[in-house]
């Protein structure tokens, strides 16, 4: 167990984490953190993640400019999920949607 009583190794190394915005509560995004990813988010106050499909760690805005500026951390009772709220620079999704959360199940 590291030093933040989170449990990396019950998601093989990754939790989630769900980011939200400080101002209305809305929930931004979700991503995935490893402990490289929250080491680099604590160290620069912006979200940073690890990337499933790249293999790699990002931190959100370094190609769009749209940056996530980390208000405060929260951890579940599990200490298996966190809570980022954070300042959101532009919109958080690629789609350029200000959540990534902007559709219904039923749509298409």
């Amino acid at each position: 167990m590291n030093p933040y009583g989170l449990d990396f190794e019950k998601g093989n190394g990754l939790i989630p984490c769900v980011v939200q915005d400080e101002k209305d509560g809305a929930v931004l995004m979700v991503a995935w953190m490893n402990e490289e990813a929250l080491s680099k988010t604590l160290e620069t106050k912006k979200a940073t993640f690890w990337s499933r499909s790249r293999n790699a760690l990002w931190t959100k805005g370094e190609t769009s400019g749209h940056f996530q500026l980390v208000k405060e951390i929260r951890k579940d009772c599990d200490g298996d999920t966190l809570l980022l709220t954070v300042e959101s620079i532009g919109p958080a999704c690629h789609t350029g949607n200000r959540t990534c959360f902007y559709r219904t199940l039923d749509e298409d």
